[in-house]
C-alpha cells in the first residue's frame, strides 16, 4: 500500500495537468477565433484534424506535442508565441 503523503503527491499532480491541459485547451480556442474561425469543428475540417478530437482538445484533453505544434501551425502561431504569458 502506497503512503498517504505519495498519494497526496499523485493527487496534486493530477490535479496539476488537468489545469495546465485546461489553459492550452483555452488557448488554442484563443488562437483559433484570432485565426478567423469562429467553429471549431470547420477549422478542424479546413486543416484536416479529427474534429471530435479538436473539440477535446478545446475542452482540456490531453495532446501530443507533434499535435499542438501541427495546429498552431495551421493556426500561424509559434511555440513562444502560444506559451507566453502561460503561467499569468
Amino acid at each position: 500500500m502506497a503512503p498517504k503523503n505519495s498519494i497526496n503527491k499523485k493527487s496534486e499532480t493530477d490535479n496539476n495537468e488537468r489545469i495546465y491541459l485546461k489553459k492550452i485547451g483555452e488557448r488554442l480556442r484563443y488562437f483559433r477565433k484570432k485565426a478567423g474561425y469562429t467553429n471549431s469543428e470547420y477549422f478542424a475540417y479546413e486543416n484536416n484534424i479529427s474534429r471530435p478530437q479538436y473539440g477535446k482538445y478545446e475542452a482540456g484533453a490531453n495532446i501530443q506535442l507533434n499535435t499542438l505544434i501541427k495546429i498552431l501551425k495551421a493556426m500561424n502561431v509559434s511555440l513562444e508565441e502560444f506559451f507566453t504569458g502561460f503561467n499569468e
